[in-house]
């Protein structure tokens, strides 16, 4: 929450409404400094040529009417003979705080002066007049200058004529007036109270959607985010039990205790692709109630449950993309560079060591020449499963490319127990590798480097591991050299 006067960044996405500038999908950063801008006085005349326009003003004027909203309070003003508004919005509401703040009241007649934000709705600023509305900030930004005054010639005339009349009918019509104001006001103040809930309602309605798309486009838990979306369902249908059935997944919301009394509405949660991802299930009063309502929310619950299964499912897999090699399901090199900084900080910090182990398979080309890529493809594929199960649960094996693997061995207790690691690497090609009905004969160079003893950088153990590993195949193919 920020006060009058904060000084704030604001980011966004410029739009235009209506031919003005605004930041959409904005975020609002405090700077903790406080910076008050001083109003400016201005004149209706001033005001309506839009050279104040988005300014910080003030004006004085005369209050005409006050008019209490679902959203916001208006209070009409007169000033130089010109009508315009001050406009006090609402702020959105929490579960702490669900209903608006009440309304100030300031009597009609009443000298005042506004601060706030000049600014037209739904009008072009390059006329030579062009209503506008003054946005308040808080009800404080309302300022009563001189009370309405009681004798007035229209409050005189108003009392004659109302003694006139109570002396000619009073005898006559004073019952039928007492009943039939009192069943006018009685109508109006129901259908009053019925539209402002009706506009709550629909306020409430919007600001669980607004709520659920933030959710899916952001990184809230998909199963929250299926709850919101059975809770809206449920706030339509006036509280009746919904929840949804995932696919290989939980039951979400929260069913109906009794079903036998209750008449059980259900819709699948289609993908796009035709794919049932999950089903909708909502719990109504037996007695038959408004079909239409109960499938248009049934209906908009899915098309919410769908998209938000559907990003899900995307994001994620485009995670596994990014972090995973494709042919062997193995991390790439973008996920050992991640975890090998992380064990870099956690050794630093906690003064550990860790191994890196680089392992080249020997004469791989021979094997797309021979036998053909696809035949190659499944071979790397049998070699990285055969290289994971040397593993322990803590270490990890990437393939950084072509047939090149790399292996980061989280807990050590000395050099010996890497290098006892890295031959068993080297050893598990000792076998023959059953491929598409060929016995494939393997083998791979391996090298390795310790921290911090080989290097105190990311940079460092890959240079150190890959020139060792590049050593043992020198070695290889020269025997009669002695490896050092």
């Amino acid at each position: 929450p920020l006060k009058v006067g904060d000084l704030a960044d604001a980011t966004g996405y410029p739009e235009g409404h209506d031919g003005f500038l605004a930041l959409g999908s904005a975020e609002i950063q405090d700077l903790s400094t406080s910076a008050p801008v001083t109003p400016t006085p201005a004149n209706w005349d001033q005001l309506s040529t839009s050279s104040h326009l988005f300014d910080l003003v003030s004006i004085e004027g005369e209050v005409m009417a006050e008019v209490r909203g679902a959203s916001q309070d208006e209070y009409v003003l007169e000033a130089d003979g010109n009508l315009f508004s001050a406009i006090y919005k609402h702020p959105l509401p929490t579960s702490l705080n669900p209903d608006p703040p009440p309304m100030r009241h300031v009597q009609p007649g009443s000298k005042v002066r506004v601060t706030g934000i000049c600014f037209m709705n739904e009008s072009n600023p390059f006329d030579s007049r062009t209503p506008f509305n003054i946005l308040l900030r808080s009800s404080d930004d309302l300022a009563v200058i001189s009370s309405a005054p009681l004798l007035t010639v229209g409050n005189l005339i108003r009392l004659v004529g109302m003694l006139f009349l109570v002396v000619v009918a009073a005898s006559v019509w004073v019952g039928m007036l007492r009943r039939r104001v009192h069943l006018q006001t009685a109508a109006i103040t129901a259908q009053s109270e019925a539209e402002g809930k009706q506009e709550k309602h629909v306020a409430q309605l919007e600001q669980w959607r607004s709520k659920i798309l933030e959710d899916i486009s952001g990184t809230e838990p998909l199963g929250e985010v299926v709850e919101h979306i059975t809770e809206m369902v449920s706030f339509v249908l006036n509280g009746a039990s919904c929840w949804c059935d995932v696919v290989e997944g939980p039951r979400l919301g929260h069913p109906a205790e009794n079903m036998e009394d209750l008449r059980i509405l259900s819709r699948d949660v289609p993908s796009h692709s035709g794919v049932v991802l999950g089903t909708l299930f909502v719990a109504v009063d037996k007695p038959k109630g408004n079909d239409k309502e109960e499938m248009d929310a049934l209906v908009a619950g899915v098309r919410l449950a769908t998209l938000a299964i559907e990003t899900r499912k995307l994001y994620s897999d485009l995670v596994h993309r990014s972090e995973f090699d494709l042919l062997t399901d193995m991390h790439n090199r973008f996920s050992l560079d991640r975890y090998l900084e992380e064990h870099l900080d956690r050794a630093r910090e906690k003064s550990t060591i860790f191994g890196l182990v680089y392992v080249d398979l020997d004469d791989f080309k021979l094997v797309n020449d021979m036998y053909g890529h696809h035949v190659g493809d499944l071979y790397l594929q049998e070699v990285s499963l055969r290289m994971k199960r040397q593993l322990r649960n803590g270490d990890m094996l990437a393939r950084l490319g072509g047939d090149e693997f790399a292996a980061l061995i989280s807990v050590l207790r000395n050099r010996a127990d890497l290098e006892e690691i890295a031959q068993r690497l080297e050893r598990c090609f000792d076998a023959p590798f059953g491929v598409e009905g060929y016995l494939l004969r393997g083998s791979a160079s391996v090298g390795f480097a310790l921290y911090p003893s080989d290097g105190t950088t990311s940079d460092s153990l890959l240079t150190a591991a890959d020139a060792a590993m590049y050593v043992a195949k020198h070695t290889k193919r020269h025997p009669d050299v002695k490896r050092v």
